[in-house]
């Protein structure tokens, strides 16, 4: 047998058959909201960076946090469907906005790291992402509370290393923060399926977790990318 003749079934592979039609048309829904973050994100980066005419990343965290907030307490209903689309769409934009002070101190040491650490992000989210669609129902909710509590330890260590300034401690963090993270996309994902199983279909709340899941992703493998290129020329100096 030629194993070379053998084809890819895409249909099967796309096929997800422990999760019901409406919950399968919930997270299209979901996921086109997140690709509309991503751009309205993209563009408030770019606003920032080239433009930079909104510096000031305390004001801007505090604008996405407020209409974060405004957006959790506005109602999921038809008649707040748009109300609630341009929430989204404003809290994605201060985000992006606010990764600005980050992308400007990576491209002033390569800027390279931008794209590389965007398609890094693309594909640690797609894989896991992918891992949660197709692993068995409820199978990755357990790491709800170890995420958690490593969170907590991160921000306790992130919180003492403010007095003692340890570069290894901070290094630390990011990576196991990089890990957090991807456990994060997976719990997420499975908590939006079950969500959506049992009657909870609010996509655009839905798609704030993953949005959040994706800049921290990408914030954090920058900075490391960022770190790693400031070392390699310290090397060569």
């Amino acid at each position: 047998m030629n194993i070379f003749d053998r084809k890819m079934n895409f249909d099967a592979l796309l096929k997800f058959s422990h999760i019901t039609p409406s919950t399968q048309q919930h997270l299209k829904k979901v996921y086109a909201s997140f690709a509309l973050c991503m751009f309205v994100a993209a563009m408030g980066a770019y606003v920032h960076v080239v433009t930079h005419f909104l510096q000031a990343g305390l004001l801007s965290a505090l604008g996405s946090l407020g209409l974060m907030i405004w957006l959790m307490t506005t109602p999921h209903s038809h008649e707040t469907e748009q109300k609630r689309l341009g929430l989204l769409a404003g809290f994605a934009f201060l985000t992006g906005v606010g990764l600005g002070p980050a992308l400007e101190l990576c491209i002033a040491i390569n800027p390279s790291i931008l794209p590389t650490a965007f398609m890094g992000t693309a594909m640690i989210f797609t894989c896991f992402t992918l891992s949660a669609l197709y692993a068995r129902r409820r199978s990755y909710l357990f790491l709800g509370g170890v995420l958690m509590s490593a969170m907590s330890l991160m921000l306790l260590s992130s919180l003492g290393n403010l007095f003692f300034g340890s570069i290894w401690l901070f290094q630390a963090n990011l990576y196991v923060g990089l890990v957090v993270m991807c456990g994060f996309v997976l719990f997420d994902t499975q908590l939006i399926i079950e969500k959506a199983e049992n009657g909870d279909k609010d996509y655009i709340w839905h798609c704030v977790d993953l949005f959040l899941d994706f800049i921290t992703l990408f914030r954090k493998l920058m900075m490391i990318l960022a770190m790693n290129e400031k070392d390699k020329k310290k090397e060569k100096k």
